[in-house]
């Protein structure tokens, strides 16, 4: 028994699961987790000392590959001058600066502590300034684990939501409408079945919770219309592709402007931080302003801003990385696509995914007819020939700047090999 399966055991006995995230339990693939030790560039190594070359990157914020010398050094220097104060602090007005100035759109912007802090928040601001309470979400758009975000379809049926887990009650979830990703009649439906009563529409602009989906041409143009149409406020769910696709994100990439943007740990460069922001005129319902409430004692944490300041800073001094890293994106998914015959590869930049379904993936439905038993197959052949993907067919692999074109060409020779 390794050292990863022999901590396995002992984090059964005192967490759920033995882990603190579900996905990392490698129940969908088999097998005990690999326990990670530490992480340079684009490879980790585990408690075994086994190295891998990492295409999870902590589920996306590790752009610049893991402990990029100018963000360590930013890290350490914020910690000799503390840890937390639950004051306000000078990093945080110059995060907030920074990404106004980035992003289209932002005029403010709030820091909290996760992606689902930020969804959530920006879920109840859309509801307080609309002075609405119905909510419209896509089939297989994962926004975090708050209560009215944890719905499903159903057999796809355009219905109301019922909940996905235990302990949420239908109450919480009642309010939440279900529309078919890249299905802009799913859209116009809800909208004319619930006329005056829908407060936001909100998507992940290109679907990273259940594989790698692109949005089709014209459908978030399409959400921006019925938006304006029906007095809803369009949100971004960018926590995957927020700073991932291009510095003004999704928005940038695809020309379409939302009225609130959701982010997650990349504007922290991997640490725990998140934030939500767009317009004045909403943001100014936030309290202390208006009456949306919402605080964090840890909201614009010291080192975490340190962190991502100095993250989003060098991508903006780095005009040309994401033009390389949409080149070595689709060059992974070209070498993917010739290694794995059957099998659907769909890129958006430096995010890919290898479904294991012949049919083309455009949304729920499509990805939900992927083999993941091949998956699982597929995963554990690269992961003995140092490929570390995710533990989960419906995530996606994160192509970061560290990567080099011999990484890439490792792991499509990896998946050349594969034979199940």
């Amino acid at each position: 028994m390794g050292r990863s399966e022999e901590l396995f055991e002992q984090a059964k006995q005192v967490m759920p699961g033995g882990v603190n995230s579900p996905v990392r339990a490698f129940n969908a693939v088999g097998g005990a987790p690999r326990f990670i030790k530490s992480g340079r560039g684009a490879r980790i190594t585990d408690e075994d000392n086994v190295t891998y070359i990492d295409f999870v990157g902590s589920w996306g914020p590790m752009i610049l590959g893991h402990r990029d010398p100018d963000v360590e050094q930013a890290v350490m220097e914020a910690v000799q001058e503390g840890l937390s104060f639950g004051a306000a602090t000078r990093r945080e007005v110059e995060m907030a600066q920074l990404i106004c100035r980035l992003v289209p759109g932002m005029e403010m912007v709030r820091m909290v502590n996760s992606g689902t802090e930020a969804v959530m928040s920006a879920l109840r601001l859309a509801r307080g300034y609309t002075g609405r309470e119905k909510l419209i979400k896509f089939a297989g758009c994962y926004h975090g684990h708050s209560d009215s975000m944890l719905v499903k379809a159903g057999s796809g049926a355009l219905t109301n939501g019922k909940p996905d887990s235990a302990g949420v009650t239908r109450g919480a979830a009642q309010d939440t409408l279900l529309a078919q990703y890249n299905d802009l009649s799913s859209v116009e439906q809800l909208f004319r079945e619930n006329p005056g009563e829908i407060a936001a529409l909100i998507v992940e602009p290109v679907g990273a919770n259940m594989g790698v989906v692109p949005p089709a041409p014209g459908f978030l143009q399409g959400l921006r219309k019925l938006c304006d149409e029906n007095g809803a406020l369009l949100i971004f769910d960018e926590v995957i592709t927020g700073f991932r696709l291009a510095l003004g994100g999704a928005q940038e990439y695809y020309g379409v402007q939302a009225d609130l943007v959701t982010y997650g740990k990349i504007i922290g460069a991997g640490m725990p931080v998140g934030a939500y922001g767009g317009k004045k005129a909403i943001m100014s319902q936030v309290s202390p302003l208006g009456s949306v409430y919402q605080a964090g004692t840890l909201s614009g944490n010291p080192v975490a801003m340190a962190a991502g300041l100095c993250n989003l800073r060098k991508l903006e001094s780095d005009p040309s990385l994401y033009e390389r890293l949409e080149k070595m994106g689709a060059h992974l998914a070209d070498g993917l696509r010739q290694a794995l015959p059957g099998c659907a590869v769909n890129q958006v930049g430096s995010l890919v995914c290898a479904f294991f379904t012949e049919g083309p993936v455009t949304d729920f439905a499509s990805a939900q007819t992927s083999d993941t038993h091949r998956y699982a197959a597929y995963f554990s052949h690269m992961l003995k020939n140092g490929i570390y993907l995710a533990p989960a067919q419906f995530e996606a692999m994160f192509v970061s700047g560290a990567h080099t074109m011999e990484d890439l060409d490792r792991a499509i020779a990896a998946a050349r090999t594969f034979q199940g």
